[in-house]
């Protein structure tokens, strides 16, 4: 048997995983198509960075006032707004060597 993250629970067999990662681009509730690089340009995916924060500060004020469904919104969002910011840093340095 696998031991629970806290160790002292004797034959939980449930092993640990993370709820959030970073694998792939996380989204705030809808599904977005992965684009091929060169298809739209670095503008697009700023627009996108800034609608995400926008709507990040939308659970602000619910997630201080408890709202659990408003915290995972966040989480997500973060985690979204993240992956875009590298997605911008790898498009502005391939600007740059060019």
């Amino acid at each position: 048997s696998v031991p629970s993250p806290s160790g002292s629970v004797p034959g939980a067999a449930a092993p640990f995983r993370p709820i959030f990662n970073d694998f792939g681009p996380p989204s705030m509730g809808y599904v977005q198509a992965m684009k091929p690089p060169g298809s739209q340009g670095s503008q697009s995916t700023y627009t996108d960075l800034l609608s995400v924060i926008e709507e990040m500060g939308k659970e602000i004020r619910p997630t201080y006032a408890g709202s659990k469904s408003a915290m995972e919104r966040l989480k997500r969002g973060i985690i979204h707004a993240r992956a875009l910011v590298r997605e911008c840093l790898a498009e502005t340095e391939r600007n740059a060597r060019t």
